[in-house]
């Protein structure tokens, strides 16, 4: 263990860049392979792991909440995660942006909900005030006769075009849901249930639970930090959406108090800590005796990759959410799916899972600049591609455009 410094500590680690890769996917539980088959508790571990699932309901591949599990769990029920939310294990808010999380963080998202006015689109502070005896009017229905659907309410005009279409008591709702007025009580083929927060969460009390707004903001960084195993100062903002401020006094004081260790990576400038959790990893990590052994396909909505500056510093991963960029300023296609091998990111792939045909088509595949394609990248490929076409209930993988011999290598090794 090489020690540098001093900067405000009395020494600092030198740490490899591979190695902050590999504490980083350690922390997100991208370390191993699972060794076995996965349970439904597995599903809740995961989410606590990495402190957050983030929701979209994108579908040309599985959506998204459930493929992040799958990239950690390998196969298992995509009806757990629903189930673990209508049993009250989980809640719905907006964290990173709209996700699952445990429901023993629910005090962690409270004093957003009572005081909204910095979550801009989030919360509609317009309508609300716009229209507040119609929204307290739903809401009292909601208290009188029960859990409601957006579907529940019929549209005037047609069929909508989007969010800045929505019906009005869609809006309604969400105006409920940001100021904690309704929780979601469960999903049904995906679709948020509505019912007022003191049925889906009947034990809790502002009054005696609410820790202080200074206190929750400080345990925000400490679940950052922990959920990122690896972390600077201008990484800690995006995880949670906490406002972007310095906070690299912040991250020396948990580093004062043990939480974290200082370490600087080869090539950064930047002050970097890694948690305590992940500390006893840093000599295995920086000599090659551990490293990630996971090949798999992330989600666009994957905490490895929704920071575009972290997982460009980390990874050397230049990504963008392509389906959100118009058709013809697209460079790699519309549900990209970074791939993760071995503890680098080395490519994409645009995917699309046919459901009535069995068929997962892989449209483009793309290698980045300087991966070679060997024996061992190209059974891994094939591996991972297989496992999540399998998942997917779409057994026959299809190969639509690769680089030059790579699609031929996998199609080879498919028939092996």
């Amino acid at each position: 263990m090489l020690l540098l410094g001093p900067l405000r500590h009395k020494s600092v680690i030198a740490l490899p860049l591979s190695a902050a890769r590999t504490l980083h996917l350690a922390a997100q539980g991208l370390l191993t392979p699972p060794r076995r088959k996965a349970t439904k508790a597995d599903v809740l571990d995961a989410i606590r792991q990495m402190a957050q699932l983030q929701i979209d309901t994108i579908h040309v591949v599985a959506r998204s909440p459930y493929l992040v599990l799958f990239s950690r769990l390998g196969p298992y029920q995509p009806q757990w995660l629903d189930e673990h939310l209508a049993e009250g294990q989980l809640f719905e808010y907006w964290s990173h942006e709209a996700c699952f999380l445990p429901i023993e963080d629910y005090g962690l998202m409270r004093h957003r909900m009572l005081d909204p006015s910095d979550m801009g689109w989030k919360y509609a502070a317009d309508w609300h005030a716009q229209y507040r005896v119609d929204i307290d009017k739903l809401l009292a229905h909601i208290r009188a006769t029960g859990p409601v659907r957006s579907a529940d309410f019929a549209r005037e005009a047609g069929k909508g075009n989007g969010w800045w279409d929505w019906k009005p008591e869609k809006r309604h709702l969400e105006v409920l849901f940001a100021i904690g007025e309704l929780m979601v009580a469960e999903r049904r083929n995906f679709q948020r249930v509505y019912d007022v927060t003191e049925r889906v969460l009947p034990h809790w009390s502002d009054a005696r639970d609410l820790q202080s707004a200074d206190a929750v903001a400080q345990e925000l960084r400490r679940r950052s930090c922990r959920a990122l195993g690896v972390v600077r100062a201008d990484w800690v903002a995006d995880y949670y959406r906490m406002p972007r401020r310095p906070y690299a006094d912040a991250l020396n004081r948990l580093a004062d108090e043990g939480e974290l260790t200082p370490v600087r990576v080869d090539g950064w400038k930047q002050d970097t800590f890694v948690h305590r959790d992940f500390a006893p990893l840093i000599d295995d990590a920086s000599n090659g005796k551990l490293a990630s052994t996971v090949t798999t396909l992330l989600s666009p909505f994957d905490p490895v990759v929704w920071d575009r500056k972290r997982v460009a510093a980390l990874f050397d991963f230049d990504y963008v959410i392509e389906c959100y960029v118009p058709a013809a300023k697209r460079k790699y296609g519309y549900y990209v799916l970074p791939i993760l091998n071995r503890g680098k990111l080395i490519g994409r792939a645009d995917a699309k899972a046919h459901r009535a045909s069995g068929v997962f088509e892989v449209r483009s595949l793309h290698l980045e600049p300087g991966v070679r394609v060997s024996g061992r990248l190209t059974s891994d490929l094939q591996r991972a591609l297989q496992r999540c076409a399998d998942w997917h209930g779409t057994p026959q993988l299809q190969i639509t455009s690769a680089p030059d011999g790579l699609a031929q290598a996998l199609a080879a090794s498919d028939d092996d």
